[in-house]
């Protein structure tokens, strides 16, 4: 999927992710609230993986815990980094098989839970 990269605009709407964004700017990020707030939930599995897909920046198939740490800015550059704590926590609620990474499906889970 070279040269035509999908960006999280063609997938969700800006003035959600920004709403969003705000919501989070200053409380402690919860992931699936966010994730509903930014139409998420309500996104086919098949969506919700083309979003995994543009946060997933190395392309691994995963997305590893430096990634997570910069997850907001995948959504929009204004987006702020989490916390250490805050990327702890979003990787214990989404990595169900303990390898330390996100992988698609985990992803998708969490976002339907």
């Amino acid at each position: 999927m070279t040269g035509n990269k999908m960006v999280m605009t063609d997938l969700l709407k800006p003035e959600e992710i920004k709403k969003a964004l705000d919501a989070f700017a200053a409380e402690t990020f919860d992931p699936k609230k966010f994730f509903e707030m930014v139409g998420m939930k309500a996104m086919s599995a098949e969506n919700v993986k083309k979003v995994f897909q543009v946060l997933d920046v190395d392309g691994s198939g995963f997305i590893e815990e430096e990634e997570l740490k910069f997850v907001l800015k995948g959504f929009s550059k204004d987006g702020r980094d989490l916390t250490d704590a805050e990327t702890k926590a979003f990787l214990t609620a989404a990595d169900k098989d303990g390898d330390g990474k996100i992988g698609i499906d985990e992803f998708e889970a969490l976002v339907h839970e």
